[in-house]
């Protein structure tokens, strides 16, 4: 199911976008769940232009996210947890409520990608919110 997820992704036309400092963040796939009531699958891919950061986020509070890096590697905190570094094929998941302190590519050199997986109320437009 991932896999094919993936793929439909990564072709499927961007229905929005959004710039993050040096972050390029679209929406690549929105699909209500048939079998799961006022509940949609929605995928967004984060592309980091080298040593590219996104600001302190929050996620809608009914989303679940499931998110892998694609290509490179992704340092990340969550909540008041470690700051982790991701790379290319592995992933992490963030819980409804959860903070999203750190999200940044960990090179300066090359770019990083990351398809984060959105389980969320079908009716959430925004699916982030940047700290002030």
């Amino acid at each position: 199911m991932i896999k094919t997820l993936l793929c439909a992704a990564l072709i499927a036309t961007s229905v929005t976008a959004a710039r993050a400092d040096d972050a390029d963040v679209k929406l690549v796939y929105d699909q209500a769940l048939p079998n799961v009531s006022g509940k949609s699958m929605k995928a967004v891919l984060v592309e980091y232009a080298p040593g590219g950061t996104s600001p302190a986020h929050t996620h809608p509070k009914s989303a679940f996210i499931y998110a892998t890096v694609l290509e490179g590697a992704i340092r990340s905190q969550v909540n008041e947890g470690p700051v982790k570094t991701y790379r290319a094929g592995e992933s992490f998941s963030e819980f409804p409520g959860d903070r999203h302190a750190v999200s940044e590519n960990a090179s300066k050199t090359e770019r990083a990608r990351l398809l984060a997986i959105f389980v969320v109320d079908t009716n959430e437009k925004d699916l982030t919110t940047y700290a002030k």
